[in-house]
């Protein structure tokens, strides 16, 4: 239960289990994590156009897997709500939405079937994913800080697939596409 001192500001007190209990920084963590679930939701949606709209077999492939694990990470922010005794709700992520349309963009502005558009497609999702790992690593600290420590480790397991994601984004890019992207 929350406290208030003479300055009538609020102070969390913590739980038995060291949680800090209804504190405006707990409210903050939960509104961003609103906002990553949100993300996550739109993320899902948009993953499969960009599968369509990509050249190489290797990329399409790539985007279809990262379709499955953003499934993965929205099941997982909804167990991480419940943990919190939170309501799973998505508030919009401006971020996201913007990322998502740049995305939409690219595929309007490049011309199909060539690997400038897969170089691009690249790009864009490396943003997304850039903005992920950005998120879900500022989350993992909150939730330490707190002592929210399984939430921690939720938190913890989908930035590592980020990262992975980011990682094998590269490599597809320096394997083949960007050369052959600079070539066309």
């Amino acid at each position: 239960m929350a406290t208030t001192t003479k300055t009538g500001a609020k102070n969390a007190t913590k739980s038995k289990t060291g949680k800090m209990e209804n504190s405006e920084f707990h409210e903050f963590f939960v509104d961003e994590l609103k906002d990553i679930y949100w993300a996550e939701k739109h993320l899902s949606k948009a993953l499969p156009k960009m599968k369509k709209a990509a050249t190489s077999p290797e990329l399409a492939a790539a985007f279809e897997k990262h379709t499955e694990e953003t499934k993965n990470h929205i099941a997982t922010l909804e167990q991480v709500f419940q943990l919190l005794d939170e309501k799973a709700q998505a508030k919009k992520c401006d971020a996201m939405e913007g990322l998502v349309k740049e995305a939409e963009s690219i595929i309007e502005d490049t011309e199909a079937d060539t690997m400038i558009r897969d170089a691009a497609l690249i790009l864009a999702a490396q943003k997304v994913e850039h903005y992920e790992i950005a998120t879900y690593g500022t989350l993992v600290v909150f939730a330490q800080n707190m002592g929210h420590n399984d939430v921690a480790e939720l938190l913890q397991f989908t930035l590592d697939n980020e990262k992975a994601t980011d990682v094998a984004l590269t490599e597809i890019a320096v394997s083949a596409i960007n050369e052959q992207a600079a070539a066309e």
